[in-house]
């Protein structure tokens, strides 16, 4: 079932000169230095330095995603600011080189799409661009038929999703190969259109 399109979401306006695109290939080594300063600065005042380090063996890139078409990235003069998507896999969270990934794909009538990978610069953080993607990833997810989403929330990303609409299911700590717990909170939300 498709959500009622004269109820269709309109995804907010980003501020100018900022500017979105899907991700592409060539863009994996911006990606990677995004994600590496915000995995760095953003969850530093939630987690002690430990659990901070032990972050990037469960979090980055996943070349997926971005094969896929389901990345996006939010631009200023040139340079990624934002990035995040939405997969149709399996896979919950993690990089290329985290542990437990998955290809499956999702049967959109039973499971919830996966939004991914949620990183904004410190310099650009509260100006609307995780807002933006997580709204653009939740329009892209239902029109391929999902009526729900789940992510795994940081510490950091807590407050942002709460304000979106999505409900905490489970808390839970991602053990590391340092042994080092990362704390995740899995959350979900019915897609607009969609009835509970």
């Amino acid at each position: 079932m498709s959500p009622d399109p004269a109820m269709k979401p309109i995804a907010p306006k980003l501020e100018l000169p900022l500017r979105w695109r899907v991700a592409s290939g060539d863009d994996a080594a911006r990606l990677e230095a995004l994600m590496n300063v915000a995995i760095a600065q953003l969850l530093s005042p939630y987690l002690n330095p430990g659990e901070v380090e032990a972050s990037f063996a469960v979090m980055g890139l996943d070349r997926q995603l971005v094969e896929d078409g389901t990345y996006f990235v939010v631009e200023h003069e040139g340079e990624i600011v934002g990035s995040g998507g939405w997969s149709a896999r399996a896979t919950l969270f993690g990089g290329d080189h985290s542990a437990g990934r998955s290809a499956a794909l999702l049967d959109p009538a039973a499971e919830p799409a996966r939004v991914r990978a949620m990183y904004t610069h410190p310099t650009f953080t509260r100006r609307g661009i995780g807002r933006f993607i997580l709204s653009l990833s939740e329009i892209h997810a239902a029109e391929r038929g999902f009526r729900r989403t789940t992510l795994a929330a940081t510490m950091a990303g807590l407050p942002l999703y709460r304000a979106c609409g999505y409900r905490e299911v489970e808390h839970f700590r991602e053990m590391t190969p340092s042994g080092v717990g990362v704390p995740l909170v899995r959350m979900e939300k019915m897609l607009d259109g969609f009835e509970d």
